[in-house]
């Protein structure tokens, strides 16, 4: 509690929201989540492809890859992505450590391990410690908009919200698509609005073309 009210006084928080278009990724996903399961032994989720597609995006944008530390902006060369947690009890938000190393089933294998050992107590205290970036999934209990707290000292925070059919306007007709808020809360004082659009828009690029992320 007390790290989060620190966040708050401490960065200032400015959030962007971007919509992507999730139809293909969707498809794709209905496509393999049969074959995936029978070979993993648990679920295909959308999360593996965002955490992809957000590393290569902070490869792009290192400012958001980054922490203020008294008067120096340090950039980390290292992508240690850390995933939030709902438990019983609260939350945590263990770390993917060196995130671009993975492909989609290695990510997805890394967050299935680190959920299920956070929720059940297995995970030791160094796992949720030196995290670059985070990202949180509000969208799997409905959320379609939020304005997450920045993770000190990471420079932003990436919010996943829920995939909803909805009326969409594709070649002047109207379409159902799937689509998705991604709202990223970031420190204005090391990432300006521009750069942060950016950022958001180098992800949705991805994510509407899912075989990127794939190869």
């Amino acid at each position: 509690a007390e790290h989060m009210a620190e966040s708050v006084r401490t960065a200032a928080h400015v959030t962007t929201v971007a919509e992507v278009d999730l139809t293909r990724l969707v498809a794709f996903r209905e496509r393999h989540k049969k074959e995936f399961e029978e070979q993993e032994g648990f679920s295909l989720t959308y999360l593996p492809f965002i955490v992809r597609a957000t590393v290569t995006a902070l490869k792009e944008y290192p400012g958001l890859n980054a922490s203020l530390e008294g008067d120096r902006l340090l950039l980390k060369k290292y992508y240690h992505i850390g995933i939030a947690v709902a438990l019983d009890w609260g939350l945590i938000v263990p770390v993917i450590r060196h995130a671009d190393r993975l492909d989609i089933r290695g990510l997805a294998r890394a967050i299935h391990d680190l959920a299920e050992r956070a929720r059940t107590r297995q995970l030791a205290a160094e796992e949720t410690r030196g995290g670059t970036f985070s990202i949180t999934n509000p969208g799997v209990y409905g959320a379609v908009l939020s304005t997450p707290i920045i993770h000190q000292p990471q420079a932003a925070i990436l919010g996943v919200e829920a995939i909803r059919k909805t009326p969409a306007v594709r070649d002047e007709q109207i379409v159902i698509r799937s689509l998705m808020y991604l709202c990223l809360s970031y420190d204005h004082r090391i990432v300006d609005g521009a750069t942060a659009v950016q950022f958001l828009q180098a992800i949705r690029r991805r994510l509407e073309s899912p075989l990127e992320l794939i190869l």
